[in-house]
């Protein structure tokens, strides 16, 4: 099968662009609007709750003492690079994982954007799972996660369409 030319495949950025500026939008909000660490109920396990993050997912190297920033910074630009190469690479019947990759892309720059300006990622998203709270989070981290999920779902899909027309 000859492979088709990816050239049209950029066209799905405008989804990074759109995760972007949405994820500022709701951080300035957020940061703007409500106090830090007090809770805002909305509905039974949903909560806003204000928290800034130093580290990577859950905090991670939170405490670290500060080259931590610098370091995910790095490994964000390295990661979008790669993630923007490879929606570049991708032929025209990869649309989901296009998609997917332009949702992760989006969700990387709009936390890189906190970890230069501020030296933090704002997370203000608290969901409960029973009366365990899941760590705050923000729309750059949903958009990373919906594509993740989307890229794997995609992944899985792919080997079943190539043996069936076989």
């Amino acid at each position: 099968m000859a492979r088709v030319k990816s050239d049209n495949m950029l066209k799905y950025l405008w989804i990074t662009v759109f995760v972007i500026i949405a994820d500022q939008a709701t951080k300035w909000i957020a940061n703007t609007q409500l106090v830090y660490h007090q809770k805002v109920s909305v509905m039974p396990y949903f909560d806003w709750f204000l928290s800034y993050n130093e580290g990577a997912a859950f905090s991670f190297l939170a405490d670290a003492g500060g080259w931590q920033r610098w370091f995910f910074m790095i490994l964000a630009i390295i990661i979008s690079v790669a993630l923007f190469l490879w929606i570049k690479k991708l032929n025209s019947e990869e649309k989901m994982a296009a998609i997917a990759l332009s949702l992760i892309l989006g969700g990387a720059l709009g936390n890189v954007i906190d970890r230069v300006i501020l030296g933090h990622v704002i997370d203000f998203i608290q969901v409960w799972l029973g009366s365990y709270p899941w760590p705050a989070f923000n729309i750059a981290d949903s958009a990373i996660s919906v594509g993740a999920v989307i890229l794997i779902l995609s992944g899985m899909k792919k080997p079943y369409q190539q043996t069936e027309k076989t």
